[in-house]
């Protein structure tokens, strides 16, 4: 008992932290002030001079790979520098580890994982997906915002039957929603298997462990089905809110016929 607790404590660890902010990474441009750096379509990835290795994804994540916190501050200091415009305010951050143990096999377990060793591609399959999770976490945010916005007009429509006349605020929240839709559509094809996992079965099982420990086939539908939900709230309500324009121009139209009689009357 005592010999495997040992070679359990002296086992390497490894630390992923997640950064997602409400920005996007074009990472084209990005590895234009990262020249150290190396790109796919689905990544950007450089070693900082302390070591460890810094993910970069185009859905607006940082991975930060066995870097030690000053150095995490440093690098995101200078991200703020190349990106002055990022979002302070709506940061999500997310922390995850791994622990290598030779001859086992890839299991999590009290939200670490262990497997036999960790390879560059397996570091990225985890990378990927902590990052994912980070940014699940913050459209969780933006949705149940706009989930409880929509609540109000719902109540306001159920006990006052009607709507504010002025569609203009409806629209850019519909329009709003629909973008969020789009933008989670578009960050999360990434729940496709990654390319790194086809040459090692060890990672297809590890992606498995990861996505089924973070919830994210779930928590994708759940924000999938509450979008949906505000999506049809707010049509149904501009509708309704049309409808009743629609009355009230009608009703001017007949006051302006029987004014019209009116004054034809008054003249003969």
């Amino acid at each position: 008992m005592q010999k495997g607790a040992v070679a359990r404590m002296s086992s390497p660890v490894h630390t992923f932290f997640a950064t997602a902010f409400v920005e996007n990474f074009p990472l084209k441009e990005m590895a234009a002030h990262y020249p150290e750096s190396k790109r796919t379509p689905r990544e950007l990835w450089f070693a900082p001079a302390s070591g460890g290795t810094v993910f970069i994804y185009p859905f607006g994540a940082l991975v930060f790979y066995d870097v030690g916190p000053e150095v995490r501050e440093t690098e995101l200091a200078l991200l703020r520098r190349i990106r002055p415009d990022l979002t302070a305010t709506q940061v999500m951050d997310e922390q995850f580890t791994v622990r290598e143990d030779p001859g086992v096999r890839p299991d999590v377990v009290n939200g670490v994982l262990t497997l036999d060793r960790l390879t560059f591609e397996r570091a990225s399959v985890v990378a990927l997906t902590v990052a994912q999770s980070a940014a699940m976490d913050y459209y969780d945010r933006i949705v149940d915002q706009m989930f409880s916005e929509t609540d109000k007009l719902v109540d306001r429509l159920e006990k006052l039957g009607t709507v504010p006349l002025r569609t203009r605020h409806l629209h850019k929240f519909i329009g709003a929603a629909l973008g969020t839709r789009n933008e989670v559509l578009s960050i999360l094809h990434l729940l496709d298997k990654p390319e790194s996992i086809w040459d090692d079965p060890g990672a297809d099982h590890i992606y498995g462990e990861l996505r089924a420990e973070f919830d994210l086939v779930d928590r994708y539908q759940a924000l999938e089905l509450k979008l949906r939900s505000v999506q049809d709230a707010l049509e149904l309500i501009t509708d309704v809110a049309r409808d009743r324009r629609l009355v009230l121009l009608e009703a001017a139209i007949v006051l302006l016929i029987v004014f019209e009689i009116v004054l034809s009357l008054i003249r003969h």
